[in-house]
């Protein structure tokens, strides 16, 4: 997956990562609809793929992924994927993409209501790539492990964010407990983004699957803030949680909690309270409005509010 995130762009193609998680219906629609050209499939997805190709009028080139980490499955496909590579050529000239060429395809479940999905441009993902960069404090050289799968919002572009920064991509097979905490030992992790189940699996860990960790881990999470007891066992695990909020149509991330040290005083209950709160746009982001739906007039921020109040009460 994170080879094609490179190698397609550079053919000029749009890259569809597809959610394994969808019915075989749900993909043949995206197949069908991105008109489709290759397909890359891993072989414990094998009998999915066959079904989804079956459904879909769409006759893409099909390539296996013949992955020993995994027993059992179809490898299915006209060419397994480390062949496919061999057949390469290593003086291709390939052009930096177009500005607002399109760069890659998101779909979510809505696809059984026949959405059309997000397409991201070029200079959209350059940019939210960067951007992630300065939000969650990258230095040159992170370890970054993937928890979260590609396949949403491109992974929040992280996929190129931690390239940009020559950093260290570290990927599972199977994200639970004790696999996350296996790599974030061995390989020195120093990021992480997930949903607040991935926080579950850390928390819940048991005392076989945890491990001590060398280095604090930086964990983004998005969706439902967490509570103070799962922050609290987050840090004593060694994770510093960072909340962030966005849009497959922001690319990921498009607002972050951005922390103040004098919070780090507060009991955690407060702290928890506080980093619920996430609105500060990044940088990268051009403008950030909350609207009245009915008259889609500016709400004033909360500070504008109260001192408008005070004003009239003092008046």
């Amino acid at each position: 997956m994170l080879d094609a995130h490179y190698g397609v762009a550079m053919t000029g193609g749009v890259l569809n990562a597809i959610n394994y998680r969808l019915s075989a219906q749900e993909i043949a629609f995206i197949l069908d609809h991105g008109e489709a050209k290759v397909l890359i499939v891993d072989k414990e997805y094998g009998a999915l793929a066959l079904e989804a190709l079956y459904n879909a009028k769409a006759q893409p080139i099909v390539i296996g992924i013949d992955d020993p980490e995994y027993v059992g499955g179809e490898l299915i496909g006209e060419m397994e994927y480390e062949a496919f590579l061999k057949t390469g050529d290593p003086n291709f000239e390939w052009h930096w993409p177009k500005t607002n060429g399109k760069r890659s395809r998101s779909t979510t479940r809505a696809a059984r209501r026949k959405s059309e999905g997000v397409v991201f441009h070029n200079r959209g993902a350059y940019l939210l790539a960067l951007g992630n960069v300065i939000a969650a404090s990258i230095r040159a050289h992170p370890v970054y492990l993937w928890s979260l799968p590609m396949f949403h919002c491109n992974g929040w572009c992280f996929t190129w964010t931690i390239s940009v920064v020559a950093g260290t991509h570290v990927c599972l097979r199977r994200v639970n407990a004790a696999t996350m905490f296996s790599a974030c030992a061995r390989y020195g992790v120093t990021h992480m983004c997930g949903a607040p189940i991935i926080m579950s699996m850390l928390v819940n860990a048991t005392d076989a699957e945890r491990k001590t960790l060398k280095t604090k881990v930086e964990f983004m999470t998005a969706a439902a803030p967490p509570p103070a007891a799962t922050l609290a066992r987050m840090e004593g695990a060694g994770f510093q949680v960072h909340h962030v909020y966005g849009l497959t149509e922001t690319y990921g991330p498009a607002v972050v909690n951005a922390w103040h040290s004098e919070w780090d005083a507060h009991p955690m209950e407060e702290r928890a309270r506080i980093k619920a709160r996430q609105g500060v746009r990044y940088p990268v982001l051009e403008a950030l409005a909350v609207k009245d739906p009915d008259t889609m007039r500016d709400v004033l921020r909360t500070a504008r509010r109260w001192a408008r109040s005070f004003s009239a009460a003092t008046s």
